[in-house]
C-alpha cells in the first residue's frame, strides 16, 4: 500500500522553541515498528536549552543541533502492558491500569526493555553490557560496562535532541496531564494532550527518560548531537518533559531534571520513557568542558580489574593519536575517571612513575631517529608542573628505582632503527635522577640505545626497533634469533621477562607450530632470551605498543583492528593468559599503567574486604555516593569535631559549617533523608564514636514525614557498608585500627566529589542563583496524604521524643531545624512542598514546642514560620532548597542560638 504522508507547518507565534521559522515536517505511522511514528528530521533544526537567566546552568545557553537523518518514536509512553510483555511480571493489579505509563523505572531498566523489544523483532541491539544487578523490588540498579552503540537499527532510547524535535511541535503543558487536573496521579496514555505529530503526552502525564549523560551546553550549531561523552561526577542523566505532579509553568522544554539528581540508578512513580527506532550516522558527542570529544569509553568495570590485579588503585595514561596528547585514566575511583591533557607538545611513550604521582613522556618515537625531548608532568586532570629535562636530545624515558631507593629516569640519546650495530653504537643509554618533581644530573650507562627497559638489579637491559637486543651484565648480544622484533619491555620485578611483537619469522612459526598474523602474538622471554609463551590478540585483531604494567605479571597493549586503527586497551594477566578489555574509542597509543600494590595481610585480619566502608556501590541511588563522602568525612573528623548535623537535603544545602564559630561541627545531611534516619545516624555513630560531642542538630521536616522509614530501609538492605557497621554493633568497643586507611584505599568515589565535601565540612555550595518564580510555589503529591497511615505524625513525634531522652542521659543538647521553604506555599493550603495540610503542620509544632518544654536541652529553631519569615525568594535554589545566600542566613541564625547554649 502507498504510505501517505502528512504535512504539516508550524506558523509563527511568541512562544519558547516553536516560536521560529515556518518549518515544514513530514511523519507518518510507522508500519514496520508497531506504535511507532516516523519522523522526517533530517534537514531540520532543533534548540536545545534556553538563555532565560533564571535557568540552571546546565540549561543554558541555547544550543542548535542540525540532523541529518530521520528516525521513528513511540507515539505514547510505555505501558504497563507493553513492559510486562518483555519484562515479565504482572503489569498492575488493578483493574485496566495496562493502558497506564510504565513508570517506577530506571534508566537501566529502559535499556533493558530496548534490548528486548530488539532481539524479539530480530533486530542487533543498541545496547552492551556484561553484568547486570537487581535491587530487592527486581529494577535493574546497574549494568556492568554498559555501552550504547548509535550505528545500530535498533530500538533504544531517544536522545534529548530527538525528543525535544517531537516534543516541541505544539507544546502545550496546559492541555497535558498536570498538578492542576491529575488529581496527583498517572493516566492512562493518550487521554490528554497530542502533538501537531500524533505524538502523546510529552508534555504531561509522566516524565521520561532519555538517552544523553547529561553535559553542558555551548552557543554554537552541533550536527548529530547524542550528549556528554562521559558522565560527569555525579552521573547524571536527563529526564524530560511535564509530569501529573508538575504545573504547567514548570514543565518547559529545555528542562533536563528532576526535583534531586537524576543518575541511571534513579527511579520515581512519575518518570517512564518512550523508545525510538533507527541509527545515528556520525553522532557526535559534547563533553562537559564545552569541547567536541574523540569519545574513549572505558569499558572494564573495577570489579573486573580488581579480579585481574588483586587491586582497587589503578592508573594510566596514552596517547590520543588523534591530538598527540595525553590522556590520564584514574581506574581508582567509582565512575573511572578520563581526562585529556591538552597543550602543545606532541606526547609519545608514556611512563607512569613508581609512585603513581608523575608521567614522563618524550616527542620522538621508537624507530625514528632524530632530536626529541623528554618531559615529566604531574598525573593529575590537568598535566600541571611540567617540566623538560635540559639534554639536547633524549627518548623513551622509563622509570626505575634504584637498589638505594632512589629514583631515576632512564633514556636514549636517540631511538632509531637499531639493526645496523655500527650505527646503533652511536647512540647512547642515559639516566637521570628525578627528585620532587625536579630533575638531576645525568649520567651515561653505555653505548648503544636500550630503551625496552632495564632491570632493578642493573644486570639486564633490552630494546628492540627492528633487533631484539640484550645487555647482559654488561655484554650485548641479540635474541630471537636475530628476527625482527619491536615494542619490547622489560618487566618491572625480578623475573625479568621480556615483552616483544615480532613479523612471523621462523622462530615463532616453529614455537607455535602454525602460522599467524605479524603482530598477532604478545610473546614472553626469560631473563636469558629463551621463548616461554605467546598470547593471542582479540579474534581477527593484532597487538601494538606492548608494556609491562607496575606489577608482576601484568602487562598492557593497544589492539589493532582490521583497518590498522588502534581501536581499544587491554590489560594482559600473563600468567594465565587472560585478557580484560579497558577502553574503546579511535586511535589510542603507547599505554602505560600503573597498579598499586596492596599489601591484604595488613587488612586480612580485621575487615572483610567487600563490605567494610563501602556504603557505596555501583547500582546504589545517587545519594549513597555523596554519604560514602560524608562517611569518610565523619570517621576522619570524629575526634576533632564537637557538633555534628544530621537531616535531609534541606540541611545538607542550608547549613554552613564553617560558619558556626562557637562550635566544630560537620554536616551529614543528605538528600533521602527523614526524622527516622537522622536519628538512627546520630543515635549509632555520633553518640558513640564522636568523643568530644557536646551538641547536634537534626532536620525537621514535617511535609516529609509521611515517608517515615521507607528510604531508611534501603540503606541496610543495598549498602553493605552499613550492614557491616550494624552487624559489629556500630564499632561501640573499637572501630579497627586498619579502617581509617582502608577507606583510604578503596577510595570508591570521585576526588571532585570526596573534595568537595570535605573542604567545606559536609556542606554543598549552591550559586546564588534562584530557580523560583516570586510568589509561586508548586505541591508534588496530594497533601491530604490520603496515602499514609493516620497516626504517621504521633510516630514521628514519638521517635524524636525517644531521641531527646537519650540526648538527655548523655548531656548532650538537641537543635531542631525547621528550614525555610517558599513563601507562595500560604496559598496551596499545603504546609509545604509535598504537603501536608497547613493545620495539620501547625498541631505537630505546637506538639514539638510541648517537648521543648519537657526537655531543657531542645531547643526548636524554627525558620519556616508557616511562611511568614524574611527568607525572599532570591534566597533559595528551588522552593525548598536555600542557595548560598539563604544558607548564610539559617546559618547566622543557627550561630546565635548555638552561643546561648555553649
Amino acid at each position: 500500500m502507498r504510505l501517505v504522508f502528512l504535512l504539516f507547518t508550524i506558523l509563527f507565534t511568541s512562544c519558547a522553541l516553536d516560536d521560529g521559522k515556518p518549518l515544514g515536517v513530514l511523519f507518518e505511522y510507522d508500519q514496520e515498528h508497531e506504535g511507532m511514528i516516523r519522523i522526517k528530521s533530517e534537514g531540520n533544526r532543533v534548540v536545545l536549552g534556553t538563555s532565560e537567566s533564571t535557568a540552571k546552568f546546565s540549561e543554558s545557553p541555547k544550543m542548535n543541533v542540525d540532523f541529518t537523518y530521520s528516525f521513528s518514536i513511540s507515539k505514547n509512553e510505555v505501558t504497563r502492558n507493553e513492559y510486562a510483555e518483555f519484562m515479565g511480571g504482572e503489569s498492575s493489579s488493578i483493574q485496566d491500569s495496562g493502558d497506564l505509563p510504565q513508570t517506577n523505572v530506571t534508566y537501566y531498566d529502559a535499556v533493558l526493555y530496548a534490548n528486548a523489544r530488539s532481539v524479539s523483532e530480530g533486530y542487533d541491539t543498541a545496547y552492551t553490557y556484561s553484568s547486570v544487578i537487581y535491587d530487592a523490588k527486581g529494577n535493574c540498579t546497574y549494568l556492568d560496562s554498559l555501552l550504547f552503540n548509535p550505528s545500530k537499527e535498533a530500538y533504544r532510547l531517544p536522545t534529548e535532541a530527538e525528543w525535544v524535535f517531537a516534543a516541541s511541535h505544539n507544546w502545550r503543558p496546559n492541555q497535558g496531564w498536570n498538578n492542576l487536573n491529575s488529581d496527583y496521579r498517572v493516566h492512562k496514555v493518550c487521554t490528554a494532550d497530542i502533538n501537531a505529530l500524533s505524538i502523546c503526552d510529552m508534555a504531561g502525564n509522566a516524565m521520561e527518560w532519555v538517552n544523553d549523560h547529561l553535559g553542558n551546553f555551548k552557543d554554537t550549531t552541533l550536527i548529530n548531537y547524542i550528549g556528554a561523552s562521559k558522565e560527569n561526577s555525579f552521573k547524571e542523566r536527563i529526564v524530560k518533559g511535564g509530569s501529573y505532579h508538575k504545573s504547567p509553568s514548570q514543565a518547559q522544554l529545555y528542562s533536563r531534571g528532576d526535583v534531586y539528581t537524576v543518575t541511571s540508578s534513579t527511579k520515581a512513580e512519575y518518570v517512564g520513557f518512550r523508545l525510538v527506532f533507527g541509527r545515528i550516522p556520525d553522532p557526535l558527542y559534547f563533553d562537559s568542558k564545552n569541547e567536541i570529544s574523540n569519545q574513549f569509553n572505558i569499558v572494564a568495570s573495577l570489579s573486573s580489574i580488581k579480579e585481574m590485579t588483586e587491586s582497587n588503585h589503578l592508573k594510566m595514561a596514552f596517547v590520543n593519536k588523534g591530538s598527540s596528547s595525553l590522556v590520564y585514566v584514574d581506574f581508582s575511583k567509582m565512575g573511572l575517571s578520563l581526562y585529556e591533557i591538552k597543550d602543545n607538545l606532541k606526547v609519545n611513550h608514556p611512563d607512569i612513575s613508581p609512585d603513581g604521582n608523575y608521567v614522563a613522556f618524550c616527542t620522538g618515537l621508537e624507530g625514528v631517529s632524530g632530536s626529541s625531548q623528554v618531559y615529566v608532568r604531574d598525573l593529575n586532570p590537568s598535566g600541571s608542573n611540567l617540566v623538560r629535562l635540559n639534554v639536547e636530545s633524549a627518548a623513551i624515558p622509563r622509570f626505575r628505582v634504584l637498589p638505594s631507593g632512589d629514583t631515576v629516569i632512564v633514556y636514549v640519546s636517540d631511538a632509531g632503527n637499531n639493526k645496523e650495530e655500527s650505527e646503533w653504537k652511536q647512540k647512547s643509554t642515559w639516566q637521570v635522577p628525578f627528585k620532587n618533581g625536579k630533575f638531576g644530573t645525568p649520567e651515561k650507562l653505555f653505548d648503544g640505545s636500550y630503551h625496552g627497559g632495564f632491570s632493578e638489579d642493573g644486570s639486564l637491559a633490552v630494546t628492540g626497533a627492528r633487533l631484539l637486543r640484550a645487555n647482559v651484565n654488561g655484554k650485548d648480544s641479540i635474541w630471537y634469533n636475530g628476527e625482527q622484533a619491536c615494542n619490547v619491555s622489560l618487566s618491572k620485578d625480578n623475573k625479568k621477562q621480556t615483552l616483544f611483537l615480532d613479523f612471523v619469522g621462523k622462530t615463532g612459526k616453529d614455537f607455535a607450530g602454525k602460522s599467524y598474523a605479524v603482530h598477532e602474538y604478545l610473546w614472553l622471554a626469560d631473563s636469558t632470551g629463551k621463548i616461554d609463551k605467546y598470547i593471542a590478540a582479540p579474534k581477527g585483531k593484532t597487538w601494538d605498543h606492548t608494556e609491562w604494567s607496575s606489577i608482576e605479571d601484568v602487562a598492557v597493549a593497544s589492539v589493532v583492528n582490521q583497518l590498522g586503527m588502534e581501536e581499544s586497551i587491554y590489560m594482559i594477566n600473563t600468567n594465565n593468559s587472560s585478557i580484560l578489555k579497558l577502553i574503546e574509542g579511535s586511535d589510542m597509543s603507547h599505554p602505560s599503567l600503573w597498579i598499586e600494590k596492596t599489601d591484604f595481610s595488613y587488612f586480612a585480619n580485621e575487615l572483610n574486604f567487600d563490605s567494610a566502608g563501602f556504603y557505596y556501590a555501583e547500582g546504589n541511588p545517587p545519594h549513597f555516593e555523596v554519604m560514602q563522602a560524608k562517611m569518610e568525612m565523619f570517621w576522619k573528623m570524629k575526634d576533632s569535631i564537637d557538633f555534628v548535623i544530621w537531616g535531609s537535603s534541606r540541611a545538607k544545602d542550608g547549613i554552613i559549617p564553617d560558619a558556626l564559630s562557637s562550635v566544630k561541627a560537620i554536616n551529614m545531611g543528605h538528600t533521602g533523608n527523614r526524622l527516622y534516619s537522622s536519628v538512627f545516624f546520630l543515635e549509632n555513630y555520633a553518640f558513640n564514636h564522636v568523643s568530644n560531642l557536646k551538641g547536634v542538630a537534626i532536620g525537621i521536616d514535617i511535609d516529609i514525614w509521611d515517608g517515615y522509614d521507607d528510604h531508611h530501609e534501603a540503606y541496610f538492605s543495598a549498602s553493605k557498608g552499613y550492614a557491616y557497621d550494624q552487624n559489629h554493633n556500630f564499632w561501640v568497643d573499637s572501630l579497627p585500627s586498619s579502617f581509617l586507611k582502608w577507606l583510604d584505599y578503596i577510595n570508591p568515589v570521585s576526588n571532585e566529589m570526596y573534595t568537595t565535601y570535605m573542604i567545606y565540612k559536609g556542606y554543598y555550595y549552591i550559586p546564588p542563583k534562584s530557580l523560583s518564580q516570586e510568589g509561586e510555589a508548586f505541591v508534588y503529591q496530594d497533601s491530604l496524604w490520603n496515602h499514609a497511615p493516620p497516626d504517621i505524625i504521633d510516630r514521628n513525634l514519638d521517635a524524636l521524643e525517644s531521641f531527646l531522652k537519650n540526648a538527655e542521659k548523655r548531656n548532650i543538647y538537641v537543635v531542631g531545624v525547621i528550614a525555610p521553604q517558599v513563601s507562595g506555599f500560604k496559598k496551596t493550603g499545603a504546609y509545604g512542598r509535598y504537603g501536608p495540610r497547613r493545620s495539620v503542620a501547625i498541631a505537630a509544632i505546637e506538639k514539638m514546642k510541648e517537648l521543648e518544654e519537657k526537655y531543657p536541652d531542645f531547643h526548636l529553631l524554627d525558620e519556616y514560620k508557616m511562611n511568614e519569615n524574611d527568607y525572599s525568594y532570591d534566597m533559595f535554589y528551588n522552593d525548598d532548597h536555600l542557595n548560598n545566600i539563604g544558607a548564610a542566613l539559617l546559618t547566622s541564625r543557627l550561630d546565635s542560638l548555638l552561643k546561648i547554649l555553649d
